[in-house]
């Protein structure tokens, strides 16, 4: 099974080459390697809810705290707890990787 990043599924486009990367600017969740391959992502592609300055439902995201409602019932989120089951790596974990959490 290949696993899709945040920007395949959602068709956002502004992932580095993108066809909105130029006019939007391109994702962090794309270029932020700290989360490379968590969940068999590209970059931070499968663990987007933790990165601060995404671009969801048509604007610009905060911070963790700020999107958490927004993330927790964005189906893309929803769709990799369900395929990582066990291997599901929760936002404290992916934050304590971003060295956001000590």
């Amino acid at each position: 099974m290949t696993k899709k990043n945040c920007w395949e599924v959602m068709n956002c486009g502004r992932e580095p080459g993108g066809r909105n990367a130029e006019a939007s600017g391109v994702c962090p969740a794309s270029t932020d390697e700290r989360l490379d391959n968590v969940h068999g992502g590209s970059n931070a592609g499968r663990t987007c809810w933790v990165v601060a300055g995404t671009f969801c439902e048509g604007r610009v995201q905060g911070t963790f705290a700020q999107k958490l409602k927004d993330c927790s019932s964005c189906e893309f989120y929803r769709q990799v707890r369900i395929e990582e089951g066990a291997d599901y790596q929760t936002a404290l974990v992916l934050l304590k990787k971003l060295k956001i959490l000590k």
